[in-house]
């Protein structure tokens, strides 16, 4: 793995995951864009600089596991996976296609580096605890990451998988929650309210640490800030569904839409000029 120690790095190849992500979604014509763009921060931090993995070597016994809970932001995933050298970029532009292993929704085995097949909501924590599980069980010093939605935790699931991780002092779980606030039918608070969400996970035993999960040093600082005792950890990342294209920021609408070349152009457009402006330095 090549790891990015600056914060400028970081932030460019979370800009290079967002044009890859919007050049993907316009070329199938179908996927998620908001939440897939909101989390190229939190997938950026994890791929190019907390995470022990190798590309060289997907099964390689020692590494870090990501579960990925909330499938439908698959893109951000195999743009991550490309960028770090999983599998060739020119990939990208399948997602979707008939016989693309880039699939709507990660399937394990198709590509490598893809931890867990997911499509139903709700069952990606499970997944999680049964990994780390083995982990402790064994001895091993790996830990597991899983990337969930907030609205997920209107499955009843979620909570019995958090009391089981608990229970068994799963102090290498990591769960990182993408506190956007949207689902597919409006905003979590309407369909059904989660708040005071935070308080919650406390409830059930968790140590829980919260971020702004599209500022980098922030994000980063939250890894390494995880406690050292016998809890499991929840960062629960306060992101932008549709971050970095303005037209599509904080719009539920975008959950599930994408982008027509008009609009694909639009915000590549944002993308580079974002790009721009880092490079000198503002």
């Amino acid at each position: 793995m090549t790891k990015l120690e600056d914060v400028k790095a970081l932030k460019y190849m979370s800009n290079t995951i967002r044009q890859d992500i919007i050049r993907m979604l316009v070329e199938s014509k179908s996927g998620h864009p908001a939440g897939s763009l909101g989390l190229a921060d939190v997938f950026t931090a994890l791929y190019f600089n907390v995470m022990k993995h190798d590309p060289k070597k997907p099964h390689w016994e020692d590494r870090d596991r990501l579960v990925l809970s909330n499938g439908h932001v698959c893109p951000v995933l195999y743009a991550s996976l490309a960028n770090a050298g999983y599998f060739p970029k020119e990939q990208l532009t399948t997602l979707r296609k008939l016989g693309s292993p880039l699939q709507g929704h990660p399937h394990k085995g198709a590509l490598p580096g893809i931890e867990n097949s997911s499509g139903p909501l709700g069952q990606g924590i499970s997944m999680a605890v049964g990994m780390a599980i083995v982990g402790k069980r064994e001895g091993r010093k790996w830990r597991v990451f899983t990337v969930t939605g907030d609205g997920e935790h209107n499955e009843g699931q979620v909570w019995e998988a958090l009391l089981l991780a608990y229970k068994y002092k799963l102090n290498n779980l990591i769960v990182i929650v993408d506190r956007n606030s949207i689902q597919i039918d409006g905003t979590t608070e309407d369909v059904l309210p989660l708040d005071p969400f935070a308080d919650k996970y406390r409830a059930f035993g968790w140590n829980v640490i919260e971020v702004d999960g599209n500022d980098m040093g922030a994000i980063l600082g939250a890894f390494g800030s995880v406690p050292a005792n016998e809890r499991p950890t929840v960062i629960i990342a306060d992101t932008v569904p549709g971050k970095g294209v303005s037209f599509m920021e904080g719009k539920y609408g975008w959950h599930g839409k994408s982008p027509n070349k008009e609009e694909g152009d639009k915000a590549i457009k944002k993308l580079e000029a974002a790009r721009a402006a880092l490079e000198a330095g503002k």
